[in-house]
């Protein structure tokens, strides 16, 4: 790897850490927004989701935008604006104003992601490319995992509006080094946008998000939500309609014919979905319920990323060698055995009778899922199309924790208490077990290559 190429990745790994450490920071800081802002559970969905609302939906147009107006500049563009919404998040007076930041931090961080992965696929060709990915999953994987962590300690020592403010070190050296790159940006041609594709896709994602997260204060009776959940259902039916008409869709769904590929997303969808909610609850009831310091309700989850490093390119390398199908069939269902184990947990739980043995059960889970589901999907289309079938399972696996945090009033009613708490548990410890049957009964292992026989050899006995 020479100076120019370390350079193009060390950008693309910060462009992305940013995004990614963002969307796992906030969930330790809602308590604490919450006794500031006031707005009870559904400001704390909102803060989360209208960061999701707009990443899910914008990040497949993104792509199209880097080919259109080049890659560095959708990803200066990407950095500026979600600074800038970072520091508005920051300075927010009020409630309303934090959740409209973060929306826009969303749009910034659809423009990150794709961009970085872009530019690393447009500077690393063979081995060197399949090791540069690697590298880059690996610090977004650990910015998601240590956002906790990070977030706890800002929280308590600090003040929950600086956990906004980690994003401007890494932004500020990021837009020095895209300076000194000085690299001239390649543009396609005959490249086309679909703007009416983004527009359903954001109001097919929205409406109904606002549904259900509001129908506590309105009732189901109320035209305001069975209003805006009809016309998002119908917004999102046209969208799938558009992208099969559209000549040049921003989500090819003869992608799905593909039997990984599409299975593969059925179990992103169900085990993102659950990592949203597990995550989201676990966060907020450690502080909230059993009054644990935010430092220590991120903590909490720390051997999770513990056993993400230690054992995450073994279990790469174990899958690549026996096939993804029984690392995603196990793995998601032991996460699911670890989240049936957090049942035991009370209004003041033990953390390391009731808490710990949880949570490394699900560490260990989680680390046998992620790199073989990832090696699934990719790995059943062609590798001209990597690019976009990375940005759609990225897009599957935002808008599934989008859902499923839209969907938690439904599940533990208008406040989290021990009862509540318990039956977001039992949601998604399903939704990882069912994952892992979906895996089970979809996936296929990749046929393996049996040598030739050189001639006058037996094959076997």
């Amino acid at each position: 790897m020479n100076r120019r190429q370390r350079l193009i990745l060390t950008i693309a790994i910060l462009a992305s850490f940013v995004a990614f450490l963002d969307g796992s920071v906030i969930n330790v800081a809602l308590p604490a927004i919450v006794r500031e802002l006031g707005g009870g559970l559904s400001t704390q969905q909102w803060v989360v989701d209208a960061y999701l609302i707009t990443l899910g939906s914008l990040i497949l147009v993104a792509g199209s935008l880097s080919d259109v107006y080049g890659r560095i500049v959708v990803l200066r563009v990407g950095l500026i604006g979600f600074g800038l919404a970072s520091i508005l998040c920051a300075l927010a007076p009020n409630a309303g104003v934090l959740i409209v930041a973060r929306a826009i931090q969303g749009i910034g961080g659809a423009l990150l992601v794709p961009s970085s992965l872009a530019i690393i696929l447009s500077t690393f060709r063979g081995p060197a490319q399949a090791k540069a990915i690697g590298q880059w999953t690996a610090w977004t994987s650990a910015a998601f995992i240590a956002g906790p962590l990070i977030g706890g300690l800002f929280v308590d020592f600090l003040s929950w509006r600086l956990v906004f403010a980690i994003n401007a070190l890494p932004i500020a050296v990021t837009l020095w080094l895209l300076f000194r790159l000085k690299q001239r940006d390649e543009r396609e041609t005959g490249i086309a946008i679909d703007y009416p594709g983004a527009i359903l896709g954001v109001l097919g994602l929205g409406l109904p998000v606002f549904a259900l997260i509001e129908q506590g204060n309105y009732g189901w009776r109320s035209p305001v939500i069975y209003l805006s959940l009809g016309l998002g259902i119908v917004a999102f039916a046209v969208f799938l309609w558009r992208e099969r008409v559209a000549k040049q869709p921003m989500m090819p769904l003869g992608l799905f014919r593909v039997r990984n590929f599409a299975v593969g997303n059925v179990a992103t969808a169900l085990i993102y979905a659950a990592l949203s909610l597990g995550g989201f609850l676990l966060a907020v009831f450690l502080q909230q319920v059993a009054g644990y310091p935010a430092t220590f309700a991120g903590l909490a989850t720390l051997p999770v990323t513990v056993i993400s490093l230690l054992l995450s390119s073994t279990v790469g390398a174990l899958a690549g060698r026996f096939g993804p199908r029984l690392f995603m069939t196990a793995g998601p269902i032991l996460g699911g055995v670890g989240y049936l184990y957090l049942l035991g947990m009370g209004a003041h739980p033990d953390y390391w009778t009731q808490v710990l043995p949880g949570v490394i059960l699900f560490g260990f889970g989680l680390t046998i899922t992620v790199a073989p589901l990832t090696s699934a999907i990719l790995g059943s289309i062609d590798q001209a199309q990597s690019g976009i079938g990375s940005a759609i399972n990225n897009a599957v696996s935002r808008v599934a924790g989008l859902v499923a945090t839209a969907m938690l009033g439904l599940i533990i009613g208008s406040r989290l208490d021990v009862s509540g708490f318990h039956r977001g548990l039992l949601v998604t410890a399903l939704l990882l077990i069912l994952g892992g049957v979906v895996s089970a009964i979809g996936i296929r292992n990749p046929a393996k290559t049996v040598p030739a026989v050189p001639p006058g050899h037996s094959a076997g006995l």
